[in-house]
């Protein structure tokens, strides 16, 4: 595994500057997109894709409760297209991003991922 990337710590934050894009993470960590993928499987379960879609769709969940409107939601989260958020956020959460502040009682507000996924992202949160 890449020990350069074991050492990053903050990979939201890093997530985030890199647009939620995986070849810019991947270039802001120094290393290729591939080598990226290897490392994410066992320290994140999954691949830097799933990850970082996960991930923004918690962020665009925290934001439109705070007051965000869609469209400011939709271009902070660096989606060009507010109806695409929409579709994505409908497509992760089971119901539309203008209902977030209640959603349906049978849904839960997380994206859906494996119990040892969860625990890995927490974690990262954490770092």
């Amino acid at each position: 595994m890449n020990s350069r990337l074991q050492h990053i710590q903050g990979w939201p934050q890093l997530a985030h500057q890199a647009g939620y894009s995986v070849a810019a993470m991947a270039k802001a960590c120094g290393a290729s997109v591939r080598t990226l993928e290897r490392f994410f499987l066992p320290a994140f379960g999954g691949t830097p894709r799933r990850w970082l879609k996960r991930l923004r769709m918690q962020r665009a969940l925290e934001l439109l409760r705070d007051g965000s409107t869609i469209k400011e939601t939709s271009g902070c989260l660096g989606y060009e297209d507010p109806s695409h958020f929409s579709r994505e956020f409908k497509k992760c959460y089971g119901f539309p991003p203008n209902k977030n502040a209640n959603p349906p009682a049978r849904t839960a507000a997380t994206p859906k991922m494996s119990h040892s996924a969860m625990k890995l992202s927490r974690l990262a949160m954490k770092s």
